[in-house]
């Protein structure tokens, strides 16, 4: 008898124990919490909230050029897209500069890392003027490039082209899109470039140093060891640029002023928005299709890199 009283308080008392450690793991999760929770209300109130009030008027008709209040019409919106020409050729845009400026950002920004990541004499200056570039307002590298480099009277680039003989190119108007992507990686190339850099600087030497005593060479080295090393910071790279250049408009408006070949569909949205389309709802659904978008592209990135990646080690 004394045996399973004793037996039961021990369960009892184990059973308490075990309630303690659970409450005092939960105080100590929210004493981690805390101190990120302003933080976490602040992003939810100016990032989802906005999301939340565009989603439902996505789905009304609210022009602003009529007195007429918003009418709730479902998802009528988003059934006229499919049928909307402007809107696809503005998606297959989207596709094509986002590709491909984040692709050739990724090469130029991984090179210019690899250069980097040695000692030389000036390197925190190199450095720092590789950096610049991602430091210029978008409005001020667009007007730049038009003015300086691609403007058929005083731009660089025919002023070289002129020097081998051939007449000079209108760039913005002959080839749109090629320009505008250009920019872009002439700006993001130098944020691609510090994320590899990290990456590059995190490996670890000694295991480097072994691989060079056992006679790899440079591109063995770098094909067997360090660019799969890379793959995270790659991922990274291709996410965050992706998610950023898929909204690019400045660059747009200042060089092509939208033009059909470069309008993508932050700027065919506000065109048919605040731009005199006055289509506050049918704009709308547009964004809450170009958020989607933006995570497709990311994944569809993501997927293709580590694909590559994975055949490569």
């Amino acid at each position: 008898m004394s045996s399973a009283v004793t037996e039961h308080r021990d369960e009892t008392e184990h059973a308490d124990h075990a309630d303690e450690v659970r409450r005092l793991e939960r105080r100590e999760g929210w004493n981690r919490r805390l101190p990120i929770l302003p933080a976490l209300i602040f992003t939810i109130v100016v990032t989802q909230i906005p999301f939340l009030f565009t989603l439902f008027y996505s789905l009304t008709n609210w022009r602003i050029d009529t007195p007429d209040p918003r009418e709730f019409i479902g998802f009528e919106n988003y059934g006229a897209l499919p049928d909307d020409k402007f809107f696809r050729d503005a998606a297959w845009v989207s596709v094509q500069m986002t590709v491909l400026a984040v692709l050739l950002s990724l090469l130029v920004g991984t090179a210019l890392a690899v250069l980097l990541d040695r000692k030389f004499f000036g390197q925190g200056f190199v450095r720092t003027l590789l950096i610049t570039p991602f430091l210029v307002m978008p409005v001020v590298a667009g007007f730049l490039w038009k003015s300086q480099m691609f403007s058929a009277t005083f731009g660089v680039l025919n002023w070289v082209i002129e020097l081998f003989g051939f007449e000079s190119i209108e760039f913005a108007t002959k080839y749109p899109l090629a320009s505008v992507v250009v920019v872009l990686v002439w700006q993001w190339s130098p944020f691609m470039m510090l994320i590899v850099l990290a990456g590059l600087q995190g490996q670890d030497s000694s295991v480097l140093e072994a691989a060079r005593v056992d006679g790899a060479t440079t591109v063995g080295i770098f094909r067997q060891i360090t660019f799969p090393q890379l793959r995270p910071y790659l991922e990274l790279g291709t996410l965050l640029g992706a998610i950023y250049l898929i909204q690019v408009y400045d660059h747009i408006d200042v060089i092509t002023g939208g033009s059909p070949d470069s309008k993508n569909l932050p700027f065919y949205i506000a065109q048919r928005s605040i731009g005199g389309g006055n289509r506050f709802g049918l704009a709308s659904s547009y964004s809450i299709v170009v958020v989607i978008a933006s995570i497709i592209i990311a994944n569809i990135g993501l997927r293709v890199l580590s694909g590559l990646l994975e055949d490569d080690s």
